[in-house]
């Protein structure tokens, strides 16, 4: 499997609201450093996991919608949307927030990240 298929495999996955689902596809080591809205945070394996698990108490639904997405041997940059259901209203999809990431992969797996985001 290429780089840029491991990486839409895990964003068309549950991965970001089902933290069985994300173990699949993180290395052991990963490290994700996120420039966000709200600030700057570091994420290991472990937090990346408490993520997945935060999410999945609010959002019964996930939904990525990538526009862009371009593969340099094992570097992947994806732009995307997030989408999300949440349990008090789970007809209704909302944008959460737009993405632009690099992937790093090491043994098939997502093994460092450089991501920005912004609020919808």
């Amino acid at each position: 499997m290429s780089a840029k298929e491991i990486v839409q495999k895990f964003y068309k996955s549950d991965a970001l609201i089902d933290s069985e689902v994300i173990k699949e596809f993180l290395h052991p080591e990963i490290m994700l450093d996120w420039n966000s809205s709200k600030g700057f945070i570091q994420m290991n394996y472990a937090s990346l996991l408490d993520l997945s698990q935060e999410l999945s108490k609010a959002y019964v639904r996930s939904k990525v919608r990538i526009s862009h997405i371009l593969e340099d041997n094992n570097l992947v940059s994806v732009r995307y949307s997030h989408f999300v259901k949440t349990i008090e209203n789970p007809r209704e999809e909302m944008l959460l927030a737009h993405f632009i990431t690099i992937w790093e992969i090491k043994d098939n797996k997502l093994f460092r990240g450089y991501q920005m985001s912004q609020l919808s």
